[in-house]
Formats: C-alpha cells, structure tokens, sequence
C-alpha cells in the first residue's frame, strides 16, 4: 500500500509518501502562498526521487481541513485531479486529527492526556477539537475564543496538550495546571499519511467527483463542550 498524502491547509505545503508504516519520503514547503504554484512540482520531485510513478499509488490523502480558504482549495482540487485522472481512491483526512498522529509521537507521559491540536483563525479564536491519547475523538471540530478560564471545567483529573499555531497564544492567557504546550508542531503530509493508511484498510473512501474541503464557516465563542464525563 503507497499513499501519497498532502498538507496544505496552512501556510506550510506538505507532501509525503508512505508505504504501509513506513515513511518513504516528503518534501515541505514553508513559503508564502507557494501552495499554488510549488505544490505540483513538489509532488512529482518527490515522486521521482523515490522512483515511483502515480500509477505505483495506491491512493491519494489530502488534507480536508479546516483552515485557509485557499490552501485547501488548493490541496484537495490537486489531489482529487490525481485520482479522477487515474482512477485512484482518495482519501480525506481532518486536519486536527493528522496533528494529533503527529503530537502522540513526542508525548512521553505515563498520565492520562488529551490533545488539543490548534489552528490559528484571528486574535483569540483558533479551530481546535480534542482527541484522547489513543486518537478517539472527543469533541467536534469548533471555534474557540480562548480566554483564562478556558479548560478550567473540563478534563480536570487529565494533563492537556496544546499544539499548532494557534497553541502558543492560547497556553500564555490560561490559568490552569496540567496543561502543556508542544511547540513547533505544525499541520505535516506525514500526519494524514498516518490516519489514511487506517482508513484506507477500512475503504474510507470520498466520492471524488462531490468531495469538498471542511472550511469551518461558523463561529461560536465558549469553552469546549467535552464528550466525556470526568469521574
């Protein structure tokens, strides 16, 4: 199983290709707006470099959001012309979710944890959700505007780990031990490659022709509603 998996739902362009667990390679891109332009050309220098071919893939991952408008549009427009071009599935993957693959890797606590992965929107709000140590989900992707007593409610009795760009901003206001920052996790191709190969054993599989970026249009302020019951 090969996956080719893109990352471009923030100002980082990502591509990566996984074999199975295996990483094979990628290539990131931290340019402004190069998503448009750069984004092509670094999937088929990867390709080359790893002297595979499309037609070797056995599907294509792409991020799906959320975040810039743009970004996505322009990540899930590539990949969803890969795969109708070559009859190849395509699988979408939440962002939030790649980074929280990502984020488990660096966490060595014994303790009970929930991740919080952040995407930065605007002054105090990012888009953020929540996700066990074990990548359940807990809560549904949502706007959050964060002020001291954000987390003061919920998960009380876990350790709470924070990440993304819109993490730091977020950890400095709030008044609440227990919680961590993690920094320099970014949204990466390699986190959606992860999830992918799951739901690619499951044939989690988008319909090429009518699938569409998750943007997050609609904004609510308020702490996070928690799914668990904390006992």
């Amino acid at each position: 199983m090969i996956i080719l998996a893109l990352e471009t739902a923030t100002s980082i362009c990502s591509v990566a290709v996984l074999e199975d667990d295996k990483v094979l390679g990628k290539i990131d891109l931290n340019i402004e707006r190069a998503h448009s332009s750069k984004l092509a050309t670094a999937i088929d220098e990867l390709l080359k470099l790893l002297d595979l071919a499309i037609v070797d893939l056995s599907a294509v991952a792409v991020s799906k959001g959320p975040g810039s408008y743009t970004g996505l549009r322009i990540g899930v427009s590539t990949a969803k012309g890969i795969c109708y071009g070559n009859n190849i599935p395509l699988i979408g993957v939440e962002t939030l979710e790649g980074m929280a693959v990502q984020a488990n890797s660096y966490i060595e606590s014994s303790a009970d944890y929930i991740l919080f992965p952040m995407i930065d929107a605007r002054r105090m709000e990012v888009y953020t959700s929540a996700f066990s140590s074990s990548i359940i989900k807990l809560e549904e992707t949502h706007p959050l505007i964060a002020d001291e007593n954000t987390f003061s409610d919920n998960y009380t009795d876990k350790e709470i780990y924070l990440f993304g760009d819109g993490a730091k901003k977020v950890y400095d206001i709030i008044d609440r031990n227990g919680v961590y920052y993690i920094p320099g996790l970014q949204p990466d191709a390699i986190g959606i490659g992860k999830v992918a190969i799951e739901k690619f054993k499951q044939n989690d599989f988008e319909d090429v022709a009518y699938f569409e970026p998750f943007y997050l249009k609609e904004y609510k302020a308020g702490k996070p509603k928690s799914l668990l019951t904390n006992g």
